[in-house]
């Protein structure tokens, strides 16, 4: 027992597995979402709510937190995943497909509520600096929170969904941007402007390029090697060594850990790797997010939200009104219509998550002082608190307004931000698969291709193919390569119970999309048939039958005579799917 004594931040670590593992599901069991459910247990065993107790009741030590820098350092970790998969999400392509929102409607969102935010903070006397500074972290809304909230109730995919993510994208975009812009702003108050720029410009642009070098020699090479092995745990090393390896680089080089991640992440976006590592981290990004959420609830002291009612209300009411009036109307500036626009304005009207890095930041380099910066933290954190009650007031009354205006759906151009549709998702990039590959690029018909073999990923990639590393047969990899709008599914993997199992999962998730199979023979064609599959195709049925028609013509046989006795042998041994009228033949 005295060398668990010895590990650091153990008992948090303990009481935090227990509220996600036992209280947060009975909340969730209650209807109450997991993200007001971990904010509302932070508040309650944090040091503002049972831990106030904890001297008094010594058993109460052992079941609330009284440390919360100790559970604020492990909740960063929550952070750094995040910016990971924000990182892994992005790619040259998708950000093309979707600048307008982006770089459009999102890059107006923050210089606007910035601005505004930064006046009414001038306006009550803080110094120019100290004005700018909350005027930029309190423009950014929290990613965490909202994106999850959309997770839960599976809106990511409406209108309001994809252009909330796409203004959230573009504020993590912009978060190393505003923490550089504090950097500047604290060295001019030191007196050293040129100094400190020159020095952070150049450490900056350092370590980015650095990172980027040595990440393009080693990850992808690394990666491969481990991917070889077969061994998930190595491969799960592997990821979790790039995402907080390169954190620590860049905390040692003095910047933010999140900027590390995220230039990881935007390190593997482009490799081969990138569903198959996002499938594998999304269990720590969403515990640590859940860490980090129960902190936020930790930090909220209420007895200064009791000493200063009237101002905190306030104060977090005006900063939802400002925030949305702008975000909605920008919204129906860009094309949404009135109840998305409305949504998405509440939506997105709290303080973030970087808010406490931001003004934590400012307030070391003495930007902001501190009964200011304890205050907009307490704002910012209750604003983030009451975001899943404004959410759900949000949909209704985006509902109402929709039933009453009876508005139009958006645009076509915005529902094909999404990405690829109407495409072939090809699991299994072997010789058949190959091969099918090369016929459909002939046709310029696109496809995704998922294989497990990493070398024979390798390969395609350098030859410029789509294909990624990843299990077919895992649901999560079918949703990465948008199954669900995929023209069709053609499964050419070379083991027989994988080829079943994708067939199965394939044809209960997508039901409409047709499904093409690659059988070894005529009994487990029909198995495939049964399990879903619109057609099977037996590979020794159809060689026998090709080296027949080749025999056939060496004896003189003329073509239409081979074929109809290949057809009619066809029909003869190969199943017909259960789906289709009798007579149907499997192959045609």
């Amino acid at each position: 027992m005295e060398a668990h004594a010895h590990i650091p931040h153990l008992r948090e670590v303990v009481v935090f597995l227990i509220a996600a593992g036992v209280i947060v599901p009975v909340l969730h069991w209650l209807r109450l979402s997991p993200v007001l459910g971990y904010l509302a247990v932070g508040a309650v065993i944090g040091p503002f709510g049972l831990g106030r107790l904890a001297e008094d009741w010594t058993w109460l030590g052992h079941v609330v937190i009284t440390d919360l820098a100790g559970v604020q350092t492990l909740a960063e970790l929550g952070i750094v995943f995040l910016l990971f998969m924000i990182g892994l999400e992005l790619s040259i392509e998708r950000l093309w497909s979707m600048r307008r929102l982006v770089f459009g409607l999102g890059s107006l969102q923050i210089l606007a509520s910035g601005l505004i935010i930064g006046l009414v903070a001038f306006g009550f006397g803080n110094a120019p600096a100290t004005s700018i500074v909350l005027g930029a972290c309190l423009a950014l809304s929290s990613t965490a929170i909202v994106m999850q909230l959309l997770i839960e109730s599976r809106r990511v995919g409406t209108p309001v969904g994809r252009s909330g993510f796409a203004i959230l994208l573009m504020q993590d975009l912009a978060v190393v941007p505003i923490l550089f812009l504090v950097s500047v702003l604290g060295a001019r108050a030191g007196g050293s402007v040129g100094l400190a720029l020159a020095l952070t410009i150049g450490k900056v642009l350092f370590v980015v390029l650095a990172i980027y070098l040595v990440g393009r020699v080693v990850l992808r090479p690394l990666l491969r090697l481990v991917a070889r092995t077969g061994s998930p745990e190595m491969f799960m090393a592997a990821i979790l060594l790039a995402a907080i390896g390169t954190a620590a680089i860049t905390s040692a080089a003095g910047l933010s850990m999140a900027l590390g991640a995220f230039l990881a992440g935007l390190l593997l976006a482009e490799t081969e790797y990138r569903h198959e590592i996002e499938i594998d981290i999304a269990p720590f990004k969403g515990l640590m997010l859940g860490l980090f959420f129960m902190s936020v609830g930790m930090g909220i002291d209420y007895r200064v939200i009791a000493a200063e009612p009237f101002w905190i209300v306030s104060s977090v009411a005006g900063l939802f009104v400002i925030k949305s009036l702008i975000t909605a109307g920008l919204g129906l500036a860009f094309g949404l219509p009135r109840h998305t626009a409305l949504e998405l304005g509440l939506l997105l009207g709290q303080g973030g998550e970087f808010a406490f890095i931001v003004v934590g930041l400012a307030m070391n380099l003495g930007l902001v002082g501190g009964d200011v910066g304890q205050f907009m933290l307490i704002v910012a954190g209750l604003s983030m608190v009451a975001t899943p009650f404004v959410a759900r007031l949000a949909a209704r009354l985006a509902s109402a307004v929709e039933e009453r205006t009876a508005s139009r759906p958006v645009p076509s151009a915005q529902s094909q931000i999404e990405g690829i549709e109407g495409h072939i998702v090809l699991a299994g990039f072997g010789r058949v698969g190959r091969t099918l590959g090369d016929m459909l690029d002939a046709q310029t018909i696109p496809y995704l291709a998922i294989d497990r073999d990493p070398s024979t990923v390798h390969r395609a990639r350098e030859a410029k193919k789509r294909v990624f590393y990843g299990d077919a047969s895992r649901v999560e990899m079918l949703n990465r390569v948008h199954a669900d709008t995929a023209a069709a599914i053609v499964v050419t993997l070379d083991s027989p119970n994988v080829i079943e199992r994708v067939v199965h999962e394939a044809h209960r998730l997508f039901p409409d999309v047709p499904i093409y199979a690659r059988a070894r023979d005529t009994v487990q064609a029909r198995r495939l048939m049964a399990a879903g599959a619109t057609l099977a195709v037996p590979e020794t049925v159809e060689a026998s039958l090709q080296l027949a028609g080749r025999v056939l013509l060496g004896f003189g046989l003329p073509d239409e005579s081979i074929n109809r006795l290949i057809e009619h042998q066809r029909q003869l041994l190969e199943p017909t799917n259960p789906n289709h009228p009798p007579g149907f033949a499997v192959l045609r």
